[in-house]
C-alpha cells in the first residue's frame, strides 16, 4: 500500500521522548506505531484500548502519584497484587 498521506500533530516534547525510547526497545519506529494504530482502528471500528473517565478513587491515586508521593514496592508483581487485594476485600468488610 503506498504511503501518500501525512499526519501532523503537536504532543509534550517528553512524551514524545519517552515514547520514542520504549518504542525503539521493540525495534518500531514512531510511525510505524501511529501505522499499527490506524490499522487496528480500522480493524477494531473503534481504538483498540478502553477510554473511559476515571472515578474518584483513580483520579486521588493518580494525583497523589504526580505529587511524588505513593507507596513504593520492590516485591513480586504477584506478592503486589496480593497486597492490594487484600487492602480493598479489608475496606469493604
Amino acid at each position: 500500500m503506498a504511503k501518500e498521506a501525512y499526519i501532523n500533530t503537536r504532543v509534550d516534547k517528553q512524551l514524545k521522548a519517552r515514547a520514542e525510547r520504549v518504542l525503539a526497545q521493540v525495534g518500531v519506529s514512531t510511525t510505524e506505531a501511529v501505522t499499527m494504530l490506524l490499522h487496528q482502528i480500522v480493524l477494531r471500528r473503534g481504538l483498540p484500548f478502553e477510554v473511559r473517565i476515571p472515578n474518584r478513587e483513580t483520579i486521588a491515586a493518580m494525583e497523589e502519584l504526580d505529587a511524588g508521593k505513593g507507596e513504593v514496592s520492590t516485591d513480586a508483581t504477584g506478592d503486589v497484587f496480593d497486597k492490594a487485594t487484600r487492602r480493598r476485600n479489608q475496606r469493604r468488610a
